[in-house]
């Protein structure tokens, strides 16, 4: 009972289907009989009412539901004499709803059969005229033509639904990738650098190598942590984590990466120019990968460089600039102006995602020059002020 109960199901919207269709009929059946001078009975009326209550399964169960609107439309050709050939509305709600929800060759048999027996009994004759088949081919092809476009644009819904959720999830995997990538390309850098310099001061200089093994230990923690941020991501969904997540770095963490660099053995200087003012955690976070994507550049490949960050605080726009001099770097043949690997690739995604603009070439004189601008709608609050660090 329950199965059946559940198969017969209806919503609010096939009721209001099932109403409407009830009183188009009605007032149609009202007006032409009236204008005919015909009476309408009671019969009639009874098998009209009929006709639209059975709508209320045409979701589940489309062909029964046709099946038996067809018989109950005989009843006002066979009662009501000399009625003008007609197409009801009920029956044209069953008709669509099994083009709609069956197979097509269950749609074409039903709209075969259809166009002779919406006409059975007219004239107290069960074989219509020539007119009443040409009226009835052209409503039921109205009908069946109106259900193939619906599904059609339904299909072409969903595979445009679908498409918008595989290129969401690829965006969100390549933003994953440059997270993992800026993350261990910054971190393992550091932590390979520090760790060679505490170990050729361990001899001589104690203090030094026990400061670079606090930074390394620190950094190695802050490395676990935002890899499981980006693993929470992945997993998301899958259990429950009571621990809230850290919040995303931000140009407030710009200190703690050249602190890194500086011990890693690269000179770094670090200038702020311009009214420094609260920024969107986004641009916040495209800014920091920025810094520590050129650092790590930097310590990479341009040997024992000098490096100067400047952070720029416009009215419209915030900037940042990153250059090395690449002091005891590679020739300039191996250094080419344009890299292909990933650290650029997502630093010009980021950019790209905040509206802005960014340029990553070799200096004439030597070196790697990283300036991005990203704009910003001017805040509130903040002196102008130039710090060198």
């Amino acid at each position: 009972m329950d199965k059946g109960a559940d198969r017969l199901r209806w919503t609010r919207n096939d009721a209001l289907v099932a109403i409407g269709a009830a009183a188009v009929d009605l007032l149609g059946f009202s007006v032409g009989t009236r204008t005919e001078g015909i009476p309408l009975t009671l019969s009639a009326v009874c098998a009209l009412m009929a006709a639209a209550a059975c709508l209320l399964a045409r979701r589940s169960r489309p062909v029964p539901v046709l099946a038996a609107v067809l018989l109950l439309g005989i009843v006002p050709n066979v009662v009501i004499p000399d009625l003008t050939p007609h197409f009801p509305a009920g029956l044209a709600v069953a008709l669509y709803s099994v083009v709609r929800f069956r197979r097509p060759a269950v749609a074409a048999a039903a709209v075969a059969l259809t166009v002779p027996l919406a006409s059975a009994g007219q004239g107290g004759t069960l074989v219509p005229s020539g007119l009443s088949l040409a009226a009835n081919a052209a409503a039921a092809a109205l009908v069946a033509g109106t259900a193939l476009v619906i599904n059609r644009w339904q299909r072409d819904v969903a595979a445009n639904q679908a498409r918008q959720a595989e290129r969401a999830v690829a965006e969100e995997r390549r933003r994953i990738a440059r997270e993992l990538h800026d993350i261990v390309a910054h971190h393992i850098t550091a932590m390979q650098l520090m760790a060679g310099g505490a170990r050729a001061n361990l001899a001589h200089d104690t203090e030094a190598a026990r400061e670079a093994l606090v930074t390394l230990e620190d950094s190695g923690r802050i490395a676990l942590r935002e890899m499981r941020q980006l693993l929470d991501v992945l997993r998301a969904g899958d259990e429950p984590d009571e621990t809230p997540p850290a919040p995303q770095p931000g140009t407030a963490d710009l200190e703690r990466i050249v602190t890194e660099s500086r011990l890693a053995g690269t000179e770094t200087e670090f200038t702020v120019d311009g009214p420094v003012r609260p920024l969107p955690p986004s641009v916040g976070l495209t800014l920091f990968r920025i810094v520590q994507e050129a650092l790590t550049n930097t310590r990479k490949h341009a040997g024992q460089a000098r490096a100067e960050i400047r952070l720029t605080y416009r009215p419209d726009e915030v900037c940042v600039e990153v250059c090395d001099d690449g002091s005891g770097a590679p020739p300039p043949l191996a250094r080419p102006a344009t890299r292909t690997g990933y650290g650029l690739i997502g630093m010009h995604e980021r950019v790209a995602l905040q509206g802005g603009t960014m340029e990553a070439a070799a200096r004439d004189g030597g070196g790697f020059r990283v300036a991005a601008r990203l704009p910003v709608p001017a805040g509130r609050g903040g002196e102008r002020e130039e710090r060198h660090r």
